[in-house]
């Protein structure tokens, strides 16, 4: 049966073995690319090797196929794991319809590279200000639950726990084991920093591995878990174990461990060493007390043997003669003041004696009076016989007084 290789329409369809074929002699024309990645699938069979290959950036994955002849050009100690620069070929099979890069060449990612792309990181980071002291947090004097994160089973793990618990026996941890290399590492860890950092019975996050190559402590460098683990409201301490080649993590947690142990030590005060301290303190304290004590005992010591304090008598002697000197002068200014208060009453009295009305009828004159108490000044006061009250310089009289006609100075008496 001839292929037809006209336009396909639903009249004239393309046979499956046309599209194929098109499909391949399409891709062949593509060539050979060169592409970087991490290798995240590595099985061996039959002397060849099928693989996967991820982007180290996005979600993306190709998978790529050794075959023998090429396996032995490759690097012997490439795995999973392995970030790799590779010249893959496009490759389309007809017959099982899968596309597939087969490797021509592949090695290892150059470490030039790697360190490049890393410092361009933590400059883009440090001018955001992610690794300022001023922006880490103080970790708590005495954790009371510690967050590890961690793989499971690892001896970073032991050596934390072990440490930290001889250091404060009560202390407790909430743990997540996660991967810490390979593909998952990176999501793994930092859905455990955010998981932690959301429990708020945690007071600190400590991530552990024991050290490995400069490969493997690439996703401790990956950008998105740096900014996850800046953007923690927990304090984080790093604890990766890596001294020649730190991970960028280093430098943005709030602490950088050198080790699992030394993390465990900087994060759990000693029991034993804090119990010696406020011993110490005690000590000095009841030192600095009797210290004080004792100087001031001597200074009221002192005090007292003053000739002021020796003898109290003086104290009643002397203001027994300033009592004496104010009694004297008290009774001087009270005899000087009755004297004047005297004179003063004599003057008054006379005054009031002269402008006294009954002085003035001791001289003979007399106050005349009706009965109905009023006043006679003249003869139209009296109405014919009339009685009358005498009110004389000593003692008093009455009797009936007459009009008889004018006085000397005209007025009737």
């Amino acid at each position: 049966m001839a292929i037809e290789q006209g336009p396909p329409t639903a009249d004239n369809p393309w046979p499956v073995a046309l599209l194929g074929a098109k499909l391949r002699d399409w891709i062949d024309r593509l060539g050979t690319a060169w592409v970087e990645g991490e290798i995240t699938q590595w099985n061996v069979a039959g002397g060849n090797v099928y693989g996967k290959l991820k982007d180290v950036e996005v979600d993306a994955t190709v998978s790529f196929s050794i075959w023998s002849s090429v396996r032995s050009r490759v690097p012997a100690d490439l795995k999973q794991g392995a970030r790799v620069v590779a010249a893959v070929k496009p490759n389309y099979w007809v017959k099982g319809g899968s596309l597939t890069m087969q490797v021509v060449e592949m090695k290892h990612v150059g470490l030039g590279d790697l360190l490049e792309r890393l410092e361009r990181l933590r400059r883009t980071l440090a001018e955001e200000g992610l690794f300022d002291p001023s922006r880490k947090k103080r970790l708590p004097f005495l954790p009371h639950r510690i967050g590890l994160i961690t793989g499971k089973d690892s001896d970073a793990e032991k050596d934390v726990k072990r440490n930290a618990q001889l250091r404060w026996p009560q202390v407790e941890f909430r743990t997540v084991h996660t991967a810490v290399q390979g593909e998952r590492a990176v999501g793994e860890v930092t859905a455990a920093i955010v998981e932690l950092d959301a429990d708020p019975e945690v007071d600190v996050i400590i991530v552990a591995r024991g050290g490995g190559d400069f490969q493997n402590l690439l996703g401790f460098s990956d950008e998105g878990l740096v900014r996850t683990a800046a953007a923690a409201t927990t304090p984080i301490v790093s604890a990766i174990g890596h001294e020649a080649d730190r991970p960028i993590l280093d430098e943005v947690a709030d602490l950088r461990a050198s080790t699992p142990t030394d993390a465990a030590k900087r994060v759990v005060p000693d029991v034993a060493e804090e119990l010696a301290n406020v011993r110490q303190a005690r000590a000095r304290l009841g030192l600095r007390l009797s210290h004080t004590l004792s100087v001031e005992a001597d200074r009221i010591a002192a005090l007292r043997s003053r000739p002021a304090l020796a003898s109290t008598a003086w104290l009643v002697d002397t203001r027994a003669e300033e009592v004496a000197r104010d009694l004297s002068r008290a009774r001087e200014l009270l005899d000087r003041r009755l004297e004047r208060s005297h004179s003063e009453v004599g003057h008054l009295t006379g005054r009031l004696r002269a402008l006294s009305p009954r002085d003035t009828l001791r001289r003979g004159y007399a106050i005349v009076q009706r009965t109905d108490g009023g006043v006679v000044r003249g003869t139209e006061d009296l109405d014919g016989a009339t009685p009358v009250h005498v009110t004389l310089g000593a003692g008093t009289a009455t009797g009936t007084l007459e009009p008889e006609g004018p006085g000397p100075d005209g007025s009737g008496a």
